[in-house]
């Protein structure tokens, strides 16, 4: 390449030397400058070839060495897997000799297994020839037995032949005459030996099953937990002084008789320090007077407005905190899915008794006892719970409808689609309807025992109870009555009449009526005072 640029320069200083010379020296020129092109390009030419070859030489080294790198390569990795291969034949090799060692110890096992039965079969086999010599002796010794019992037996028949023949001559009776009269004597005797079995049998049943019985209500009593009668027919408030007694009292007794008035209570203000005493003989009404008490001297108003306000109030509230007593106890019980008028009704058996004995507790502690009998025997005990729990409902209401508790509860279950054996439960269990199902049964029973237990009820309570509340129904009976309470531990019935009907002349005369209505009707002790409240307001609002 360098000399084809030689020769341009040279052939460019030759042109510039003859300039000036002729046409034909321009040609000539020409020609050798075209030529030093031709030149140039194949130089050119040549030197790119060469170039090429030698790229072309090195990329043959380079893939020379790759190709032998790639075998030394492929060399290295046949050797690694042919060790791989080497050491998973000896391997396997190693786990077939083990598997040749355990199959060998199987058979050697097996071999020792097969000569110990053969031994073991060997020595049966000796004993069973054994058994087999014995057993020949012992069949001839019993042939020459059997011969023996024959020729005895031979002996005997003559001779039990004798004897029928001289018991027929005695006895006068053939066989066939003696086999039926023992027939009959063996008869009347194995006739006498059932009946004597029967009885038996009968008794140890009766006893087994009243032993059974006692066990399981010993069992469901232990596990019931009961109280004893507590019930008075008084409450204690507590003051926080005694300077609110004549608060209580106020101006000439009207706060005093305005509360009475409004709670049908009697209240009791004597020297007992920081306490009055409420007295009635119905637990809901003395409980509604005690709140209303109690709300007062917290309000610290007391006058004959706030105190009819206030009794109101605490009366609506009552009606909450009975259905949340209900709820309580149905849950206690363990009964479930109760319509909630059923469960109103037997929150406010809180507040009744029954010989002194609370009727809710009372039915709580029968649901409990019927429950667990039914356990006991197999029964739904789910099922003789919730008929426990409700079957003194009726007395929650029974003040004030007409027909016995269980009537009452009885119609009030029907009302609320209770199921039929609860409904039956509750009709039969004073025995006043047959028990259809063994549930009823454990309910009666289960009531039987909460009343009869020591201390759960105190007749003289009840019949008191029952006095007062005949006391208030013979004076309700007459006409312009509205409200009457027996107080003082029923020595007093204060009567409130309503004034439009009632003028201060048919007061009297009304006290007079249930004065004698009392004493033809009823039987007390001592006297009863008889006070009839006839009173009249004007209220008017000044805006």
């Amino acid at each position: 390449m360098y000399q084809v640029l030689g020769t341009g320069r040279l052939a460019g200083i030759i042109f510039l030397g003859w300039e000036g010379n002729t046409m034909n020296t321009l040609i000539i020129v020409a020609i050798i400058g075209g030529i030093g092109i031709v030149v140039f390009f194949i130089i050119g030419w040549f030197i790119g070839k060469q170039l090429e070859r030698g790229r072309y030489l090195r990329a043959q080294r380079d893939a020379d060495r790759i190709i032998s790198d790639a075998q030394k390569e492929v060399e290295t990795m046949f050797k690694e897997k042919l060790l791989e291969v080497k050491d998973e034949q000896l391997r396997l090799k190693g786990k077939q000799e083990a598997e040749h060692r355990r199959k060998l110890d199987e058979i050697a096992r097996s071999e020792r297994s097969i000569r110990d039965r053969d031994a073991n079969v060997k020595s049966r086999l000796e004993a069973s020839d054994k058994r087999d010599k014995e057993s020949e002796k012992l069949q001839q010794q019993l042939g020459q037995r059997d011969k023996a019992v024959r020729e005895k037996e031979e002996v005997i028949d003559a001779l039990v032949e004798e004897q029928k023949a001289a018991l027929e001559r005695v006895s006068q009776l053939t066989q066939e005459q003696a086999i039926e009269e023992l027939k009959e004597r063996l008869l009347e005797k194995a006739k006498e030996q059932t009946a004597e079995m029967m009885k038996e049998m009968r008794d140890r049943a009766r006893q087994q099953a009243n032993r059974e019985a006692k066990e399981i209500v010993i069992s469901a009593i232990q596990r019931t937990a009961a109280d004893h009668s507590v019930e008075t027919t008084v409450s204690v408030v507590h003051l926080p002084n005694d300077e609110i007694k004549g608060r209580i009292i106020g101006r000439e007794g009207r706060n005093i008789r305005a509360f009475e008035q409004a709670t049908g209570v009697d209240i009791i203000v004597d020297d007992t320090p920081e306490a009055v005493i409420i007295s009635a003989f119905d637990p809901l009404r003395r409980e509604i007077a005690r709140q209303t008490l109690e709300r007062l001297m917290a309000d610290g108003r007391i006058h004959p407005a706030r105190i009819e306000e206030l009794a109101k109030k605490c009366e609506k509230e009552m009606e909450e905190q009975l259905v949340e007593a209900g709820e309580n106890a149905a849950m206690e019980a363990g009964v479930v899915g109760l319509h909630g008028e059923l469960i109103k009704t037997m929150g406010r058996l809180k507040y009744r008794t029954s010989y002194g004995q609370n009727v809710l507790q009372h039915s709580i502690e029968v649901a409990h006892l019927a429950g667990l009998m039914a356990a006991q025997l197999g029964l739904d005990g789910k099922m003789a719970k919730r008929a426990g729990f409700l079957h003194d409902i009726g007395k929650a209401i029974d003040r004030f409808t007409e027909g016995t508790h269980v009537t009452i509860g009885a119609d009030l279950a029907k009302k609320y689609r209770e199921p039929r054996v609860v409904q039956n439960a509750i009709s039969a269990h004073h025995g006043d309807e047959e028990s259809t199902s063994l549930i009823a049964v454990l309910v009666q029973a289960a009531d039987a025992i909460s009343g009869s237990r020591p201390g759960a009820r105190r007749e003289t309570l009840e019949a008191y109870i029952q006095r007062l509340e005949k006391l208030e129904e013979v004076t309700k009976s007459f006409s312009g009555v509205q409200k009457c309470f027996a107080i003082q531990a029923g020595r007093e019935i204060r009567v409130i009449v309503e004034p439009e009907k009632v003028n201060d002349a048919r007061a009297e005369a009304l006290a007079h009526d249930v004065a004698e209505r009392i004493q033809e009707e009823m039987e007390y002790p001592g006297q009863i005072r008889v006070t009839v409240v006839r009173e009249f307001r004007a209220v008017e609002f000044a805006k």
